[in-house]
């Protein structure tokens, strides 16, 4: 789920933390710049784990900084695909289910991930999986007893298989326009997402499985 990153920048001190340890205040500027950062093709900066190498502090002409080039490693958040991860549900709607996992909610779980047969229940705005059903469309599904469905409840936890990230690079451009008319932008996209499953044995809302666990206490006897 976490993995480190080698990074190259050029650090500037100001002349208010002179004071303190360079190595100390080399990390402590890092981290306003990176954490909680989207790296293109590289995953959701945490913070700095150490530094691997740091310059000579130079003073540039006008800013009275001390600029310090510099490699250090950083905790990334990036799940590698087929990592299994725990989440919690954040919403769902008719496209599929929303997934969380407290500093990070742009994990998706779409139609063709969920446990088949599956439908949206607009009323408990909660996709259910039936599972043992013949039922193939989901207004067949709907008219199912309340008590066969499981739900796939808000703020469930659920066990997700990581299928693909995708980053996007959303960079504003100048405004555009067609035949004089302003063209309205684009939603902006996360710029850095995930795409899970939960269509397969042990994958899901975690209470789904724990029956089928082992019992500890027969192991232990064993």
């Amino acid at each position: 789920m976490f993995v480190l990153s080698i990074i190259k920048d050029t650090i500037a001190i100001l002349p208010a933390n002179f004071g303190v340890p360079p190595a100390q205040a080399l990390i402590s500027e890092i981290n306003k710049k990176y954490a909680n950062r989207v790296l293109h093709d590289v995953g959701l900066c945490i913070c700095t784990f150490d530094l691997v190498e740091a310059g000579e502090g130079k003073v540039r002409y006008g800013d009275g900084c001390l600029w310090y080039k510099v490699r250090f490693r950083m905790v990334v958040f990036r799940p590698f695909a087929s990592e299994v991860i725990l989440a919690k549900v954040k919403s769902s709607d008719e496209d599929g289910i929303r997934l969380s996992v407290g500093f990070f909610d742009d994990i998706y779980v779409p139609l063709a991930y969920l446990p088949q047969p599956s439908a949206f229940d607009p009323n408990e705005r909660a996709h259910f999986w039936l599972p043992d059903s013949e039922a193939t469309t989901a207004h067949e599904l709907l008219e199912s007893a309340t008590a066969d469905r499981m739900y796939i409840d808000q703020g469930e936890v659920v066990r997700v298989r990581v299928e693909a990230d995708e980053f996007y690079d959303d960079e504003p451009g100048p405004p555009k326009a067609s035949e004089g008319i302003a063209v309205k932008r684009e939603a902006r996209r996360a710029p850095y997402s995930m795409i899970c499953s939960i269509a397969e044995q042990g994958l899901g809302p975690v209470p789904w499985w724990k029956s089928a666990q082992p019992d500890g206490d027969a192991m232990d006897a064993e």
